[in-house]
């Protein structure tokens, strides 16, 4: 055997059964192992570890071992990529930029190459060399959508995105708005929970819905309270169909005569609806209402005490209002909560986006393109 060679185990169990023929022909041990061409410490190594065994056996040892040394690494590396991961990763890698700045922390904190980071984090190379090209006419946009979020503080990317396109900014889609309001940094709102249908206690849906415009018209009060303490009563009015705000009269004390007042000043400027919508306000419920209501055709849907829900299109108008509007303002004088909501009610009906019309305003300003005087005539 030449010296510094490395022998297979099937070699090796080879030579112990040579040397045990040896031995028992008469030969000592030293002389068997020089014969064979190795020495006594290697030969009691061999029949500590392969003593007993055949070729075929031997052969399925080494295999094991060499498993079980390809299994300890394996688990090693894998507690190894868990404990990285851990000090370096909070939370759920769900978007690219996160596994790119995690790839970048695991090769700055244990230096591991870019191939083991972006294993780890499940990234590509190609995506984590990517850069992305600025685009020319991405900085108009961004700068719009920072001053629009900046002008209305309470309104998420899908509005402002809506009423960036009902300005004339085709590239304003909801995904690109999205994009740059995170970028930024703006005010996300909060999800509001899903909720299910009304229904009543005898399994029948509540709602009489609106399937056109004048069809059904809801109103109801809200109630603040001006710099000095002083109460100031606003009337809202809406049409369910159209989402349209109809009125918001304001003043410091309304009764049934007012009501009526502002029912007469709507239906001339909209329109008689079907029926109309309300709680059982004491405003709401007079005699003198009702017989007026019923001498010009319109028809009452009351909603059950105590269950303001069945109201919801007016509940959900006053909860805008009052978020939109009036838990941002400070009223000196009556005047100036009429001409301050006034012009609010112009941006809610004509500029403002909707989220049930397709981010439409409920009543668009249609805009008359300016006829050039000095036009040729095409038909004389």
């Amino acid at each position: 055997m030449a010296k510094g060679q490395r022998l297979k185990p099937e070699q090796i169990v080879t030579l112990l059964r040579q040397i045990d023929v040896l031995t028992t022909n008469g030969k000592t041990l030293a002389q068997a192992c020089k014969e064979v061409g190795t020495v006594e410490q290697s030969y009691y190594r061999w029949r500590k570890i392969y003593g007993g065994m055949k070729v075929d056996q031997a052969r399925k040892y080494k295999d094991l071992e060499l498993e079980n040394t390809r299994l300890k690494k394996l688990v090693a590396d894998l507690s190894l990529r868990e404990v990285m991961l851990k000090e370096v990763i909070k939370g759920k890698l769900l978007s690219p930029t996160r596994r790119k700045n995690a790839a970048q922390l695991l090769m700055d904190q244990h230096s591991i190459s870019e191939r083991t980071a972006c294993s780890l984090v499940g990234l590509s190379r190609a995506a984590y060399r990517y850069m992305p090209l600025p685009r020319d006419d991405e900085e108009p946009l961004r700068a719009e959508v920072i001053r629009m979020a900046s002008t209305y503080g309470r309104y998420g990317y899908r509005f402002i995105a809506g009423m960036m396109r009902n300005a004339g900014w085709g590239q304003a889609t909801t995904a690109k708005v999205a994009r740059i309001w995170r970028q930024e940094g703006l005010k996300i709102p909060q999800k509001q929970p899903p909720r299910g249908r009304l229904w009543f206690n005898d399994g029948s849906c509540m709602r009489l819905r609106a399937t056109h415009t004048n069809h059904v018209w809801s109103y109801d009060f809200v109630f603040i309270r001006d710099a000095y303490g002083g109460k100031i009563r606003m009337l809202t009015m809406i049409d369910e169909f159209s989402r349209k705000c109809l009125t918001i009269h304001c003043a410091r004390r309304i009764g049934s005569i007012q009501v009526i007042e502002q029912l007469a000043n709507a239906m001339i400027t909209h329109g008689i609806p079907e029926h109309i919508r309300s709680d059982n306000g004491p405003e709401f419920i007079a005699k003198e209402l009702r017989s007026w209501l019923s001498g010009i055709g319109v028809k009452t849907a009351y909603i059950e005490p105590g269950s303001p829900w069945e109201n919801g299109f007016c509940e959900s108008f006053n909860g805008t209002f009052r978020d939109n509007l009036l838990d941002g303002e400070i009223f000196y004088s009556l005047k100036e909560a009429q001409i301050i909501v006034g012009e609010w009610v112009k941006h809610y009906n004509h500029v403002r986006p909707h989220s049930a019309l397709g981010y439409r305003p409920p009543a668009p300003q249609t805009q008359v393109p300016q006829i050039i005087q000095n036009q040729p005539m095409l038909l004389q």
